[in-house]
């Protein structure tokens, strides 16, 4: 099963939406500040954003917050 990463930066307010969606659905997920990680910060420029946050669990990545994505992403880590 893979994970939720969720790479913001402080004083975001569509990255504490992010995470306060997945906290309310129950989900554990990793944070990572873009503003103190380098090379977090390149894996984001690589994945073609410039913006946070960015959501990744495994292949599946997007950027903002964006509740219907959140919840696709949620349901596809529930095992069957």
């Amino acid at each position: 099963m893979s994970s939720i990463t969720v790479y913001s930066k402080p004083l975001c307010p569509q990255c504490d939406a992010t995470k306060r969606h997945l906290t309310n659905k129950g989900v554990e997920f990793e944070t990572v500040d873009i503003t103190q990680d380098d090379a977090a910060r390149e894996s984001v420029l690589a994945l073609g954003y410039s913006s946070a946050p960015v959501v990744v669990s495994g292949d599946v990545h997007f950027s903002g917050f964006s509740p219907d994505k959140l919840n696709l992403m949620i349901n596809s880590l529930v095992p069957a």
